[in-house]
């Protein structure tokens, strides 16, 4: 007898536009920036084809350059026959093995998330951008006519390369969006007005792509179901759109995206403060007013017991994710060989989201191995000398380097300060907005015991306890600490009064009680970690004041980390001080703590100091390094012990090390 496969729904077949998928895993547009001066390039080939082995049944590409005035260059240009040989080359990389490819057509419009204006934007009206304010100008009816010819056509020569079908992407404030929305459309003509109006032209445009390219050609669409904006589209709206263009049954599937280019922006892109299978009620309750189409359940779906459960229970057809294929391509492969413990999660981080909006290349925080030939369920090549590496921190760069080491073959024993590995990254995940942060140095352990290393935890190392080891190299990965700043006396320092922000709340793990009087946090860190503890401070103290020498906070974050930073710490009134810095008078003898305008010089005073704690620059922590290389030992250092960086860097100067030694 055949044993049931782990997620039967899942793992089943389904039918689009008479073509076979073979399993519900669809990978929803993740732009790549692999492209290059419009072309296509050996590695991102190499991206999709190695999700497309891992077992994903239909891939959305990102967004192709579909219409002549589309020219950026790390879009793939598809509105002629120049990229012809390369479309079938990525084509025929990705159906080879079994998925479906689909191209993506989107236009931007208006929209804008980084500094600066658009030179010559376009929008259905002249209405600003919600974030950049940059104004478009209207689309005349001649352009909308010319503009949707052009979708259809380049639909059609992505058939003749091989591409299963597209999707239309209308959501995320871009320009079809834009033309959806009452808030973005105040047109007069045919183009605006109703529901009816302002569908029209993404109505126009799944015609023109039917027409040119068949029944049997997939066209999918994506839809904003809530985009947060006021005056814009709420569910009602989104009910009412979906409705509009599907009633034909022109269109083979749905998917609901939220968020717009404005202050909601941040809910395209859930992170880790927002509940797992974010979208699922809002789905649910807009799929009750759509029977008879596909859908695709998207937003925060990480793990294939959510996907199961999603399609078991009937809310959805197919299962969209994109963060969770960058982490791990094999997630589908993994899952159906009953291994989904040794999936490496996605930890909704977004920082693939803010490497692309600063026009950096797709990376993973957790994948160290992103578009690399053998990145698909990676196993490290054995090497050919097997050493005795001794690592010395477990945090995430040094498991990283461990587990790798010790998978190569070589005999690794680590050393950890703690009784617990994870390094500050544990604290991080015991935060708000934390959890899912475990599941990367959870994977790391566990795969470094797998491959035989051996841990040696609740030891703080000396160069004696490693160099007993005789060692033929050493990875020393011992973090970095925060700097003390200026106007905290030095004394006042060293008795440990004022403590820096980890080391504080560290202090504070077992207090669960309401304590009185204030918090302060010093901030010139700017970094995600530093909000969490002044949301874990809210929920013990009566104030929580954040003073920063900055005009802004949280600097160091991508603008939908940032956003929603500035939303919890405004609803949840956590004061901040801008352009200040504390000084320690005299007054702290009666818990007051003096600050002071950094331009005027004008001094303020918050009373009943309860707790106060500095997040500023780190320095590497490194006294290892200079002994253990006078002892000839071959030393690298690697993550904050290098450099005081991100988790990221972590991650990869980690994998990298592990293959070095």
């Amino acid at each position: 007898m055949s044993q049931q496969p782990a997620y039967p729904m899942l793992l089943s077949p389904f039918t689009l536009a008479g073509k076979r998928l073979r399993n519900r895993v669809v990978h929803a547009s993740m732009t790549t920036r692999m492209g290059q001066n419009t072309r296509v390039t050996d590695r991102l080939i190499q991206y999709y084809a190695n999700r497309a082995r891992g077992g994903a049944a239909l891939i959305v590409t990102e967004p192709l350059s579909m219409a002549r005035h589309q020219e950026i260059a790390y879009k793939i240009r598809a509105w002629n026959d120049e990229n012809v040989d390369d479309l079938k080359r990525w084509a025929d990389a990705v159906e080879s093995a079994d998925c479906r490819l689909l191209a993506q057509i989107q236009d931007p419009g208006r929209g804008r998330h980084t500094p600066g204006r658009l030179s010559d934007p376009i929008g259905a009206s002249a209405q600003p951008d919600d974030l950049s304010w940059t104004v478009p100008r209207a689309l005349r009816v001649d352009e909308i006519e010319k503009m949707t010819a052009e979708f259809a056509d380049a639909s059609a020569r992505v058939q003749r390369c091989g591409f299963s079908g597209v999707e239309i992407s209308c959501g995320h404030g871009h320009l079809f969006h834009q033309f959806l929305s009452p808030w973005s459309n105040l047109r007069e003509d045919q183009y605006g007005g109703d529901v009816a109006g302002r569908t029209r032209f993404v109505a126009e445009i799944i015609a023109a792509v039917r027409a040119a390219c068949g029944r049997e050609f997939i066209v999918g669409l994506k839809l904003p179901g809530d985009d947060g904006a006021a005056g814009s589209i709420d569910a009602r709206q989104a009910a009412a759109i979906a409705l509009a263009l599907t009633r034909d049954g022109t269109v083979d599937y749905l998917c609901f995206a939220q968020g717009s280019h404005a202050r909601s922006l941040e809910m395209h892109v859930p992170d880790g403060h927002a509940p797992r299978a974010t979208y699922m009620p809002l789905i649910r309750e807009l799929r009750a007013s759509l029977p008879g189409i596909p859908v695709v359940a998207l937003g925060r779906i990480t793990d294939p017991a959510e996907a199961e459960g999603i399609l078991v229970r009937g809310d959805a057809e197919l299962i969209g994710l994109g963060r969770p294929l960058v982490t791990d391509p094999a997630w589908v492969t993994k899952a159906a060989s009953d291994r989904a413990h040794d999936i490496r999660y996605c930890v909704a981080c977004n920082s693939c989201w803010g490497l692309n909006a600063t026009g950096q290349p797709l990376a993973c925080d957790n994948n160290p191995r992103v578009a690399e030939v053998d990145e698909l369920d990676y196993r490290p090549p054995r090497a050919s000398v097997r050493r005795r590496v001794v690592v010395i921190g477990t945090g995430v760069a040094g498991l990283e380097a461990a587990w790798v080491a010790a998978a190569r073959g070589h005999n690794v024993t680590v050393f950890g300060r703690s009784q617990e590995v994870g390094g500050k990254t544990r604290l991080r995940a015991s935060l708000p907005g934390g959890e899912a942060l475990s599941s990367v140095y959870d994977y790391q352990y566990a795969a470094a015991l797998r491959a035989g290393a051996k841990f040696e935890l609740g030891v703080e190392a000396a160069i004696d306890d490693v160099l007993s080891l005789r060692p033929d190299a050493a990875i020393l990965a011992t973090g970095s600490s925060m700097i003390g700043p200026r106007w905290l006396p030095e004394a006042v320092r060293a008795e440990g009064w004022v403590l820096d922000l980890p080391a504080a709340m560290c202090g504070l793990a077992h207090v669960r009680g309401r304590q009185p009087g204030t918090a302060v946090i010093f901030d010139m860190d700017h970094s995600e970690g530093t909000y969490a503890c002044a949301e874990r401070l809210h929920a013990l103290f009566d104030r929580v004041v954040i003073v920063t020498p900055r005009h802004t906070i949280a600097d160091e974050t991508a603008m939908v980390t940032r956003q929603g930073i500035l939303r919890r710490i405004s609803r949840a009134a956590i004061e901040v001080m801008y352009l200040s810095e504390p000084r320690w008078t005299e007054r702290m003898e009666q818990d007051a703590l003096e600050i002071e305008h950094v331009y005027t010089g004008v001094r303020t005073a918050i009373e009943a100091v309860a707790f106060l704690a500095y997040s500023t620059p780190r320095a590497p922590v490194d006294a290892l390094l200079a002994p253990l290389r006078a002892a000839g030992i071959d030393t690298r250092a690697i993550g904050d012990c290098l450099s005081a960086r991100n988790l990221m860097a972590a991650t990869a100067e980690g994998h990298a090390a592990g293959h070095a030694v």
